[in-house]
């Protein structure tokens, strides 16, 4: 991330000061973004069943809320003036959005979740609200008023379908136009509207909470516990109640559980694979046709590989975490893997050991990596 993306700070100076602290706004930060998608881009993204989309529509106090797919007849019909769709995870189907998130690689891709594209009417909004993670907004075509400020009274208007606001007073306010950026801490209190046609597109961060990861993880170490011994009573006497669960059974009990322990490396591997499954949405393709081994390894040379726009990719250590699998790797691959994961992409004539080859064509056939003319 340049300093004219961060309104004149540098990446170090962007985390020291604002993340997670206090908002920031960059004015052309992303000149030229106001043509990226339009309205009917936007509509067309949003009857896709790849990907998740929302429409939010306000009728006076009253919000309703309809997901997708949604049909283009649908969409065509909507003739109220207060309501935004929402579109998330573009950068599944769009390179140009996936190298916009790319922009965030300042921040661990084991936090950047998506890009989500939003379009309103002038009037259109989805109501005062806040997230529980941070969040860069980045203005499209069109203009957008913002305001923003320390979420003091989280009470949540009731029955309404969203997350909203009851009561919110701004502290700030501001209009973004094409290309300006607005980024938000966690928790912070913001409500836009749309004062033209607008498209405004949302980076967003994964802050899982502590119960969101608890049950998961014990899923995970549910195939990892091995523990010792077998139920044994031979003290036992006759209880005067035998419907009632001893007090000795439950002790005897509690001491085979507590045998149960995980370390810094289990907590690594669930993360790894944690954070990388893929959505329950997510599909990978598959080449139709296949290139053989040999084939493949020369196209490698020839032409390099970059990431499938679906995949998630991260490593620690001689392990890689790739779409919800942990792979244990050569020593002599996991620098070329690694860099693989950090960039995204392998230039041609990148050198590669015959471990690291098979690997990757591995994940050629699997549909998680492309050749680098192939989109």
């Amino acid at each position: 991330m340049t300093k004219s993306r961060l309104a004149g700070l540098t990446a170090a100076e962007f985390l020291r000061r604002h993340w997670q602290k206090k908002p920031l706004l960059a004015h052309g930060a992303f000149p030229g973004l106001d043509e990226f998608l339009l309205r009917d881009d936007v509509f067309e993204l949003a009857t896709r069943e790849d990907l998740e989309s929302r429409l939010v529509v306000r009728d006076g106090r009253r919000w309703r809320l309809q997901h997708g797919p949604f049909s283009k007849r649908f969409l065509s019909r909507i003739r109220d003036s207060h309501w935004a769709l929402l579109v998330n995870g573009i950068n599944h189907v769009l390179p140009d959005a996936q190298k916009l998130l790319q922009e965030f690689a300042f921040i661990p891709y084991s936090r950047l979740d998506d890009v989500m594209v939003s379009f309103a009417p002038p009037g259109g909004g989805v109501g005062a609200h806040f997230d529980s993670y941070d969040v860069f907004l980045i203005q499209g075509h069109g203009r957008r008023s913002w305001g923003i400020g320390p979420c003091r009274n989280r009470e949540l208007l009731q029955g309404a379908p969203l997350r909203i606001l009851r009561r919110f007073e701004p502290a700030r306010k501001y209009v973004l136009h094409p290309g300006d950026m607005l980024y938000l801490p966690p928790h912070y209190g913001h409500v836009g509207v749309a004062i033209t046609d607008c498209i405004t597109y949302s980076i967003g961060f994964r802050a899982p909470s502590g119960q969101e990861l608890g049950a998961p993880f014990l899923e995970f170490m549910q195939e990892r516990i091995r523990l010792a011994g077998i139920y044994e009573d031979p003290e036992l006497v006759r209880q005067a109640r035998p419907a009632e669960l001893g007090s000795s059974m439950i002790r005897k009990v509690f001491g085979m559980l507590r045998q149960i322990e995980w370390n810094e490396t289990d907590v690594a591997h669930f993360l790894g694979c944690y954070l990388t499954e893929p959505k329950a949405h997510i599909v990978f393709e598959r080449p139709a046709r296949p290139l053989s081994t040999g084939a493949f390894g020369r196209a490698v040379v020839q032409r390099g590989v970059g990431l499938a726009l679906t995949t998630q990719m991260l490593f620690r250590g001689n392990t890689i975490f790739i779409n919800g699998q942990a792979l244990r790797v050569d020593p002599r691959s996991v620098h070329v893997l690694a860099r693989l994961a950090d960039q995204r992409e392998l230039p041609r004539r990148t050198r590669l050991d015959r471990a690291a080859l098979q690997r990757l064509y591995e994940w050629y056939r699997a549909g998680y990596i492309r050749l680098k003319d192939e989109g």
